[in-house]
């Protein structure tokens, strides 16, 4: 068979779509002169999740909608680098499964500034030395990361955009498995692989780093140490994979959130979601049924809970604060509605942000 007819067809093909890209790009590059003298968000989560949504219901394949929208927020990482240089913070070292989640949503076209805790990171945003940030929050095997919560307690950073990432752990050493003495990670990493070492390295002691990729560089350096993080840290540090997939479940998966200094704008059609802290103050030790009042406001309205979890508020004894998921956007009649009510007898309802649903 004579392939060059199709391979000319091809680079013809690749042409015009060069052409293409660089069309839409110097459209996006006006988009921001506009911005800049306005004053306007350079990265705008609705306006993004729109596009997003636009080309996979336009999408007929053969592609796959995962390959479409991969391929666009790569369009749009190069889009927002034209309009204005934008600085992503993430919870570091590189190749860390934030650094991940930050690539996926950003794209390769900005920049990224690892850094060594999530305070480390909200300070940054307060005091704009980062447009944005990229913070995990909750595994879908252990729950909630527990400082990512507290910090937004005193902070006023509003979540703009979320991320799920797929979460598989592998055993990085020099070591053999036999000689395995100690084994750092994340705590989170290293209770999502517990199963796994008790039956594997049962004598081994488990050691919490600050992150996956730097318990990566630990295991690089001493003898008899391994690490649990992705193949990716293993592939940036220059350490072997001893054991792929040794995480406990098979679907692991970890949500994180973008945080920044404005919030972001309602995408509609009941796709937002809005997170809340709340506190019932000395309502809930006075007052039998005090939780279910104040669910019940977002009930009366039709406004679905998604999630709650409780954190001690750190002021005094038995005293907690609630996180809550909606779906819909701040903004919206029936959350405005709902939320008076929620103020007459909750101490504080504070809005931590309204974000697209994940596609």
């Amino acid at each position: 068979m004579d392939l060059n007819p199709i391979r000319e067809k091809i680079d013809q093909i690749d042409h015009r779509l060069v052409e293409l890209i660089n069309q839409r790009l110097g459209l996006a590059a006006e988009i921001g002169k506009i911005k800049r003298s306005t004053g306007g968000e350079i990265y705008v989560p609705e306006r993004e999740d729109a596009v997003i949504r636009k080309v996979t219901a336009d999408n007929q394949g053969p592609i796959k909608n995962e390959a479409l929208q991969a391929i666009y927020r790569e369009l749009m990482s190069a889009a927002i680098a034209l309009e204005k240089p934008l600085m992503i913070a993430y919870l570091g070292p590189e190749a860390s499964n934030t650094h991940a989640a930050a690539m996926k949503k950003f794209g390769a076209s900005v920049d990224y500034h690892a850094m060594t805790s999530v305070s480390d990171i909200f300070t940054a945003v307060e005091k704009g030395e980062s447009d944005y940030a990229v913070i995990p929050i909750e595994n879908s095997t252990e729950g909630s990361v527990r400082e990512a919560l507290d910090s937004f307690v005193e902070s006023d950073l509003k979540i703009v955009a979320q991320i799920y990432l797929e979460v598989t752990h592998a055993l990085i050493t020099n070591s053999s498995l036999e000689k395995i003495t100690k084994v750092y990670s994340k705590d989170q990493a290293l209770a999502q692989c517990r199963h796994w070492l008790q039956r594997h390295l049962p004598l081994a002691q488990l050691i919490e780093a600050s992150s996956t990729s730097r318990a990566v560089q630990i295991a690089r350096d001493e003898e008899g140490t391994a690490a649990i993080a992705g193949e990716l840290a293993a592939q940036h540090y220059g350490v072997p994979v001893l054991v792929k997939n040794i995480q406990d479940k098979a679907d692991n998966t970890t949500r994180f959130f973008v945080i920044g200094r404005k919030p972001a704008g309602p995408v509609g059609g009941g796709k937002d979601i809005s997170s809340f802290l709340i506190s019932l103050g000395d309502e809930a030790a006075s007052h039998s049924g005090a939780l279910l009042k104040m669910l019940m406001p977002m009930a009366e309205r039709g406004v679905n809970l998604s999630k709650i979890e409780s954190r001690p508020s750190k002021k005094r004894p038995w005293d907690y604060y609630f996180f809550i998921d909606v779906t819909g956007h701040y903004d919206d009649p029936a959350m405005k509605e709902a939320l008076t009510d929620l103020k007459r007898f909750c101490p504080l309802v504070k809005w931590l942000g309204s974000y697209p649903a994940v596609n």
